[in-house]
C-alpha cells in the first residue's frame, strides 16, 4: 500500500476512535450502564485516540519531504 493509503486508513481508524470515545462518555453520563465504570475503556480510547493522530502527523510530515 502507499503512503497516501496508509494514511487515509489511519485518518478513517481516528475518526472510527473518537466515534467510539463518544459512544463510551454517552454511556458513561447517561448511566445506561449502571454497574459498569467506563472510565478505564475511555482513558484507552483517549490514548488511542493519541496514537493515532501522531501516526497520521508524522506520516503527513514525512510524506511532504
Amino acid at each position: 500500500q502507499s503512503r497516501k493509503d496508509f494514511i487515509s486508513k489511519m485518518s478513517i481508524s481516528s475518526k472510527e476512535a473518537r466515534e467510539t470515545n463518544y459512544w463510551l462518555r454517552l454511556l458513561r453520563d447517561t448511566n445506561l450502564l449502571k454497574n459498569i465504570d467506563l472510565t478505564y475503556l475511555i482513558n484507552v480510547s483517549e490514548e488511542i485516540i493519541k496514537i493515532i493522530t501522531s501516526i497520521v502527523k508524522t506520516s503527513q510530515t514525512n510524506n511532504n519531504s
